[in-house]
């Protein structure tokens, strides 16, 4: 079985990605550039980083990794919209050498007093933790309480009228619903939701694709899991209406950004500094 590469073999291919992007981009639009200049399999794009949870692939989670490292390196920044770019130094970088950013976090990572980055990136990165644990709550729900999640989430990114249909013999779709653009454009919107840990095939995009005809002006399709490539391609090829595909990571990030049973606490740090000149004036 073909290996995803590893996270430091994918840091020179992010930073790629990132000049041809124009400096900057999405997570989702890195992940595409990157898989396109590594060339890599489905085989090693459909490998899960936790099979028993599913959600993440192994490639999604070495590629997070990998931005993190070159973030402390200085190459990289992102903003609080999960938009990743290029810093002035890495606008000026092409190509950086992965063992001297390893040694380099781990050094300060060390000073820190933090733990060792060689040690399994799950049991120092929090960021991973809260998202495994959202993950396994959600594949954990009742169908009919995702989909009802899922009606809500809709709701609260803009769309009106949601409404749960979940009938059987249906083509698979859960729902519909209607998004309004500037209160001026709307389009009729048909859903299905998968609430599972595998991965979403071309032949089931086609599918829900057949049912949608006729009914809707887009299609939305959403799972805990994730997209082989061929459905990625197949959801936006030309002549058929159009799906939009939304994977494990990109739900959680939804239900983070809106509150959706998570709680996001800002913490301060209170920084205490002495001035001795102040006291040498009295």
């Amino acid at each position: 079985m073909a290996t995803a590469p590893t996270f430091d073999q994918l840091m020179n291919p992010t930073i790629q990605a990132l000049h041809e992007l124009g400096g900057s981009g999405t997570v989702e639009e890195i992940f595409a550039k990157v898989i396109q200049l590594v060339k890599l399999s489905d085989e090693q794009l459909e490998q899960l980083h936790n099979p028993e949870r599913g959600g993440q692939t192994e490639v999604e989670y070495r590629l997070a990794w990998s931005r993190t490292y070159l973030k402390k390196f200085g190459i990289l920044e992102n903003s609080s919209r999960g938009i990743w770019a290029l810093t002035a130094t890495g606008r000026q970088t092409q190509k950086v050498n992965p063992a001297a950013v390893k040694r380099f976090v781990q050094e300060q990572t060390k000073k820190s007093k933090q733990s060792d980055p060689e040690i399994e990136p799950h049991e120092t990165y929090e960021e991973v933790s809260w998202r495994e644990q959202l993950l396994g709550v959600l594949l954990q729900m009742e169908p009919s309480a995702f989909e009802r999640l899922t009606q809500r989430l809709l709701r609260e990114s803009g769309f009106i009228q949601v409404e749960v249909t979940g009938r059987s013999g249906d083509g698979g779709i859960d729902g519909k619903g209607i998004m309004r653009l500037g209160g001026l454009l709307s389009f009729h919107v048909i859903f299905q939701c998968k609430r599972y840990s595998g991965t979403v095939s071309v032949s089931q995009v086609r599918d829900f694709r057949g049912a949608m005809v006729g009914r809707a002006d887009k299609g939305l399709l959403i799972t805990t899991g994730n997209f082989t490539k061929d459905a990625i391609v197949e959801a936006t090829r030309d002549g058929a209406p159009a799906i939009d595909l939304i994977d494990g990571d990109l739900l959680i990030d939804k239900l983070k950004e809106l509150g959706l049973g998570v709680q996001t606490k800002r913490i301060e740090v209170e920084q205490i500094e002495v001035d001795p000149n102040w006291f040498l004036t009295i």
